[in-house]
């Protein structure tokens, strides 16, 4: 193994493939390529061919070298993950045997002071996941105060909301809000933290990644994708690293993998079959090792689950909560 391949092995890497159970011949999705780990593992197995989806330009780019040595058995894609489906098909794939996903931000992003995704380097406030749209900072200049209090709650589960977005309306007022450092210092201004808790920060940072990135969209939208394009037998391993989407991905598996009831009022509608069987009852957690050589895998959870030969269930609306297209100038 190169150091390439050492510099970034996905939490949960090895228990996410083998809930995959990647075999030769088997067509696999790396839903959020990254660093490449999982289709590392993948291709290890001798004939398998793997479909690498990436929304990050610089992850597609670092991956050309994995292209080159995996002698045709690796695809990568610049692509939301949420496009999944459009993606095989381009490729010439109507079904595979296996989709993983490894949702959020990666470790490479919060390293590069650049990409203005952490609190801990100053960077310029971008967040942006891909290269199009609205920066974190276009959204903290522009969103109106009620806006940003909205965004910060929903996504970020931060009870101090309020303030925080009432801090940065005040704030921008005088000069605008152009880096990480200025925004966690704003930030840290209003939310007191204890002897080791989590930064100030991180929840407003947190939901204002995901809101630039339409994360959870993306995840919902996602799930279903791989719904319909897996093959019965096809395995689904998803791994998520808040509550906000562990319950997205555990609620879709949940109801997949049980009949939906019908309608009292229509009864002569047939009920929808499982589309999925879990194979995790309950999150698969990182182990002491894992969590000793990675502090980010403590919140790490892993849910799987195999599709059946029932057709895919309807696909549900997306929740209303606060959107980029909803964003109007504030302040």
């Amino acid at each position: 193994m190169t150091e390439a391949d050492l510099r970034h092995i996905p939490v949960l890497g090895v228990e996410a493939v083998e809930m995959l159970r990647p075999r030769a011949g088997g067509v696999y999705v790396d839903a959020t390529f990254g660093a490449g780990g999982y289709s590392r593992a993948i291709l290890d197995v001798a004939g398998t061919r793997v479909i690498g989806i990436d929304r990050d330009r610089t992850a597609i780019a670092g991956g050309f070298d994995l292209v080159d040595r995996s002698g045709g058995r690796l695809t990568l894609v610049e692509a939301r993950f949420s496009n999944l489906e459009e993606v095989c098909a381009a490729e010439g794939v109507a079904a595979v045997d296996g989709v993983v996903m490894d949702v959020g931000v990666s470790s490479m992003q919060l390293d590069q002071a650049g990409r203005g995704f952490s609190f801990r380097l100053d960077g310029p406030l971008d967040m942006r996941m891909g290269q199009q749209g609205p920066s974190a900072a276009d959204v903290v200049a522009t969103a109106a105060e009620a806006e940003l209090a909205n965004i910060i709650y929903i996504f970020g589960e931060e009870r101090h909301s309020r303030s925080v977005a009432r801090a940065i309306v005040a704030a921008r007022q005088d000069a605008p809000i152009l880096t990480t450092r200025r925004l966690a210092d704003i930030v840290a201004g209003v939310v007191r933290a204890k002897p080791g808790d989590i930064h100030p920060a991180t929840r407003t940072f947190q939901a204002l990644r995901i809101f630039v990135n339409e994360e959870l969209d993306e995840l919902q939208l996602a799930l279903a994708a791989a719904e319909r394009v897996l093959k019965p037998g096809g395995r689904l391993a998803v791994v998520s690293f808040h509550s906000l989407e562990d319950r997205i991905v555990k609620n879709f598996l949940n109801v997949r993998a049980k009949a939906s009831a019908g309608s009292r009022h229509l009864p002569e509608l047939a009920q929808a079959a499982p589309s999925f069987a879990l194979l995790t009852k309950r999150p698969v957690t990182a182990g002491e090792t894992e969590l000793a050589a990675n502090p980010r895998a403590r919140s790490a959870k892993l849910r799987a689950a195999e599709r059946t030969k029932a057709p895919a269930h309807q696909a549900s609306d997306l929740p209303s909560w606060p959107r980029l297209s909803d964003v109007k100038r504030g302040g």
